[in-house]
């Protein structure tokens, strides 16, 4: 009788200044009058919106292609060396200066690319000669950055760059076959690139081995016909383009899913051929300098084998489809598109399931967060990419939730000071923080107008960063946690925790970030896989809990790399550790 009776008597236990009652017959505590943490499912709710803080008044560059490095914890960052100038000059005993137009002696003496110290907001100065403006990039499975592309004198350039104290870059300007003028670089299941589209450049090509060059690319038509133009008349036409930087994910088969201006395919780039084109998303143009924002959302591995992996694209705002032409030649500027696609693009009838977000965006940015949320930040609410087109900065951050119904998703954040515009970038970080940089409307530094060069360099903590939190958040034993994985292996980590019993039901999810390459609102090779847990061996040691998981099985779902890797319990992230997966 005794026993009966205990199961349905509250147990209670106490969190920090909070005393949280626990009813055994549901999987969530009930929140007392102090107004701490809720729980409902596996994730802690507070309704903490988030915090700004400035981390540094001058980033020396202007930020307009970011990425944060593995092994180093840096955050690289460069802009455009046709501005000739910066914030940050080269220092002259290591750096002479780059002789730019040997006629005229006219020289380069600034910097034009640095590592940014996430911690100290120290510069690394580092020396990039060849153009990088509107360029792309990649991590290698050594967790080097691949670069390729930019303006004129770079556009058919590969660039490298080793993580190490006194690397620099390593240029090669003929290495290409087309110009890459607004390209996007992807990553493939064997670690390699392939590099898509660009201004004329209706082709792709895989990048060559560091040192040598193409001699041709391959033709690919979709490019060709996703281009818009205005006709005015007299063998006279505005070019639109609205499929510059297109929407590059790798799919789970090892197929591209390619998206320009608003159509898209799945592309097998071996056989050069379209396995299947997909629905148009209606409503407008989603790509540059239309300027919409896409993620391949979360990629749930809950077995050891899986097969037929689903994926899901999101594509969000942007603007007409004509958009572009106003603000260019009349500077009315258009409403931005307030819609967001969701596709699942495994799925052979397919379709685009349209939702609103809560504010109109252009220019954004989109960064996956280590719980499989979507972060949206920066951008303006009318007009399109390019020097000027765009009014209205949309300084509220909306977090798209992944996993709830649809019509629950969206749910708007602390808002910003600092107008983040055109060739603004947004990196998640380690600490789970996303940090935030750049904004350049203008061609070149300038200071004395509406929407100046952006130098200031902030970081966002989401609500899961919510102090009242921080007793769920795990810690991971570095020292005595499997480093380096192999696919579809099992293997190790370990996490110093104040709670008693971790469950690998529900409330623990493991989850693996590969660092997105973020310029002009699109974030390459940015994915999250959500690990499936096969065992927790509570107290191994007091207070020290062994989790055993899977590996993805195979470089289709997870490319040969580095990784960022989180323990996620009740919704609130560990500090992220680097992880190899060969």
């Amino acid at each position: 009788m005794f026993i009966k009776l205990l199961c349905f008597f509250p147990l209670f236990f106490i969190s920090g200044s909070a005393t949280i009652f626990w009813n055994p017959f549901f999987n969530f505590p009930v929140q007392n009058q102090n107004n701490k943490p809720s729980f409902r499912g596996e994730n802690a709710e507070t309704g903490y919106k988030g915090k700004w803080e400035l981390v540094s008044q001058n980033s020396g560059v202007s930020a307009m292609h970011a990425i944060l490095l593995p092994k180093v914890n840096k955050v690289l960052m460069y802009d455009a060396t046709i501005w000739r100038i910066s914030k940050f000059p080269l220092p002259p005993q290591k750096m002479p200066c780059h002789m730019v137009d040997p006629v005229n002696k006219i020289q380069d003496c600034w910097c034009h690319s640095v590592l940014f110290n996430i911690e100290t907001s120290e510069l690394q100065a580092l020396k990039i000669e060849t153009d990088t403006w509107c360029s792309s990039g990649g991590l290698t499975v050594d967790g080097n950055l691949v670069s390729t592309g930019g303006y004129r004198g770079g556009a058919n350039t590969a660039r490298y760059l080793s993580t190490c104290d006194n690397c620099d870059w390593k240029e090669y300007p003929t290495a290409l076959a087309d110009p890459r003028w607004y390209a996007t670089q992807v990553t493939l299941p064997d670690g390699g690139f392939i590099v898509v589209g660009g201004r004329d450049a209706f082709s792709y090509e895989y990048i060559p081995r560091e040192g040598q060059s193409n001699k041709k690319s391959i033709f690919l038509p979709f490019l060709r016909d996703t281009s818009d133009n205005i006709n005015l008349g007299k063998q006279n036409f505005f070019r639109l383009e609205n499929n510059l930087y297109p929407f590059v994910h790798l799919a789970t088969d090892g197929n591209l899913f390619i998206f320009a201006n608003n159509r898209s395919i799945l592309f097998n780039p071996t056989a050069n051929k379209v396995v299947r084109e997909l629905p148009v998303l209606p409503g407008g143009s989603r790509n540059y300098p239309a300027s919409g924002m896409s993620v391949l959302l979360p990629i749930k591995l809950y077995v050891e084998n899986p097969k037929d992996i689903p994926a899901d694209v999101l594509v969000c705002g942007g603007a007409q489809w004509d958009a572009f032409y106003f603000a260019e030649t009349k500077k009315q500027l258009m409403p931005a598109l307030k819609d967001c696609g969701r596709i699942s693009i495994m799925n052979k009838n397919a379709v685009w399931k349209k939702e609103v977000m809560p504010s109109a965006r252009v220019m954004g940015d989109m960064t996956i967060l280590p719980t499989g949320d979507v972060l949206m930040i920066n951008g303006a609410k009318t007009g399109t990419s390019a020097w000027g087109d765009a009014e209205e900065p949309n300084l509220i951050p909306v977090l798209y939730k992944s996993n709830a119904k649809r019509g629950n998703r969206f749910q708007e954040l602390a808002s910003g000071t600092i107008p983040r515009m055109y060739h603004s970038s947004a990196v998640l970080l380690p600490d789970g923080k996303v940090l935030v940089a750049g904004s350049n409307t203008n061609d070149g530094y300038r200071y004395d107008v509406k929407y100046p060069t952006e130098l200031r360099v902030e970081k966002f903590s989401p609500p899961y960063l919510d102090p009242s939190l921080a007793t769920l958040r795990q810690n991971i034993l570095v020292d005595t946690s499997d480093k380096i994985i192999n696919y579809g292996k099992r293997f190790s980590v370990k996490v110093k925790s104040k709670e008693l019993r971790l469950s690998k039901l529900g409330d623990l999810k493991l989850t693996m970030y590969a660092p997105a390459f973020t310029t002009h609102g699109i974030s390459m090779n940015q994915r999250l896989l959500i690990l499936g847990v096969v065992d927790v061996i509570n107290n191994v040691w007091p207070g020290i809990h062994n989790i055993i998981a899977v590996a993805p099985p195979s470089g289709k779902v997870a490319p040969p790399g580095y990784y960022l890797f989180y323990v996620v319990y009740k919704g609130v992230p560990s500090v992220g550790t680097w992880i190899q997966i060969k």
